[in-house]
């Protein structure tokens, strides 16, 4: 009795994995990201904001409490401002503008900076599976001196501000800032001075966030991973090879040398996790090839965080750390998959002789369909 107690139990996880997996829209549309600032100093004291942001979770008033917009009571209104021609998100925005300043506080040298609304860009519709960054011009006067302090409305969530002279094309500091929080940028340090502690500290919760709770394909590729042998060896060698590999192509998109557009990469990913999932339930041992494998689609994953991190930037001087710190935070995520794995399902079913046949074959497959919708639906087959 307890074994098809076990077996059933098992068996409607695997189900409500894949139909809630297969239910979950592109995450590209659907998963919220900071608001970008670039703040331009010019050199008679004019400075220049630029915010790139989800302007349709803004209007609709959808929050950082939800990290996908299909979870918020907003989420019809969001998908509908999501096909809105650029004059019309225009017009609203406008509207909306007053609201958004009001929520931006910004001191320089320990005075207020007044700001008012100098443009908007919105791009085309395009593909609506994939959010558009519409940019928000904001004007003030001030001078490079002193320290910045920034505070964005915890109801517009994260921000990532990026401080810039005219005529610069890197910026000379940055900072990231979770909802509600300050930050602040010594405008005259010298770049990269805010300390490596700080700028590792800031991006180990940017990587961890990037795998759970938002990384669903990158979870489903561990699981399955963690599936076939649940003995801590292997297991820890292919995490580490995974990690190894993903922390190269990280590195080398960061830093410009590898470039490979979104388009590519994801449809891959998701026929990764098809291939370890029906790998999973074709051979019962690890053979020698599965490290290899385990590397080469760790290489693909890589350029999946870079497209994050690239959004979100590195800060000059510190980048070593924010590198760093960025894969200790997927690092972290990745292991808190298995953590779970183990502790639900390995804990108790591992050493069992139906856990095969009762819980990888069905749980794998489950998975390999996941990423087969996920293959076809990346592609442009399925809307």
């Amino acid at each position: 009795m307890a074994r098809c107690v076990s077996r059933l139990l098992i068996g409607f996880m695997g189900l409500s994995l894949a139909l809630a997996a297969v239910s979950m829209p592109p995450a590209a549309a659907h998963e919220l990201r900071p608001t970008i600032v670039n703040a331009v100093f010019g050199e008679d004291d004019t400075l220049d904001l630029a915010l790139s942001l989800n302007a349709e979770a803004l209007l609709a008033g959808i929050g950082p409490e939800h990290d996908d917009t299909d979870d918020a009571p907003e989420a019809t209104r969001y998908d509908a401002l999501r096909t809105l021609d650029p004059a019309a998100m225009e017009e609203a925005l406008r509207a909306f503008a007053p609201r958004l300043i009001e929520g931006i506080a910004l001191e320089i040298g320990g005075r207020a900076v007044p700001l008012s609304l100098e443009g908007i860009e919105v791009p085309p519709v395009g593909n609506t599976d994939r959010a558009r960054a519409t940019v928000v011009r904001l004007g003030g006067t001030a001078a490079a001196a002193g320290s910045l302090d920034w505070r964005f409305d915890p109801a517009f969530g994260a921000s990532v501000i990026r401080t810039f002279r005219a005529g610069e094309e890197q910026p000379f500091d940055s900072a990231y800032a979770v909802a509600g929080t300050d930050i602040g940028i010594d405008l005259g340090a010298p770049p990269g001075s805010g300390g490596a502690m700080r700028t590792l500290a800031d991006y180990i919760p940017i990587g961890f966030a990037h795998i759970v709770p938002k990384g669903l394909d990158h979870i489903l590729f561990v699981i399955a991973l963690f599936l076939l042998n649940t003995r801590l060896s292997p297991l820890l060698w292919q995490v580490t090879t995974f990690t190894l590999a993903h922390s190269i192509t990280l590195a080398l998109a960061s830093l410009g040398i590898v470039t490979v557009p979104p388009e590519i990469v994801e449809p891959l990913i998701a026929a990764s996790i098809v291939f370890i999932a029906l790998e999973n339930t074709v051979t019962d041992r690890l053979h020698s090839w599965r490290l290899l494998t385990v590397f080469l689609f760790g290489l693909l994953h890589g350029l999946g965080f870079a497209g994050v991190l690239g959004e979100i930037g590195l800060p000059p001087g510190q980048f070593v750390s924010g590198l760093i710190g960025f894969n200790i935070g997927v690092e972290l995520g990745q292991l808190a998959v298995i953590a779970a794995c183990y502790l639900l399902v390995g804990l108790w079913f591992a050493d069992r002789p139906w856990y095969r046949r009762a819980i990888v074959t069905p749980v794998s497959a489950a998975i390999a369909l996941v990423g087969a919708y996920w293959f076809v639906e990346r592609i442009g087959l399925i809307a």
